[in-house]
């Protein structure tokens, strides 16, 4: 069993301690940063007020830039399974002029 200890870190000036794994501290407290970075980002610009838009406005960046480069992900991949198979075509055709 995994040992957990608490780990603090800091979003908007407040203190957080979470339980945490070991291993997994450096990529929490990571993902704290970038957090922070997002909502400061956020509240520099000063078009959201409150604190709580804030941190919405935040996750749903945040969620639109996952999305955004899961889609990527799957389009690579189609991009990829079309160039296996234009590959592949193109190989077979290669050994059939050989073959005439």
């Amino acid at each position: 069993m995994t040992k957990t200890d608490p780990l603090t870190i800091t979003i908007m000036g407040k203190e957080y301690r979470i339980a945490c794994p070991e291993e997994e501290k450096a990529n929490l407290k990571a993902s704290a940063d970038l957090l922070n970075d997002k909502l400061n980002e956020i509240k520099q610009q000063g078009s959201v007020i409150g604190t709580e838009r804030i941190a919405i406005m935040a996750a749903l960046n945040m969620s639109h830039e996952v999305l955004s480069g899961a889609s990527m992900r799957e389009e690579n991949a189609e991009t990829n399974q079309r160039i296996d198979s234009l590959s592949d075509r193109i190989s077979d055709t290669m050994r059939k002029i050989q073959l005439i």
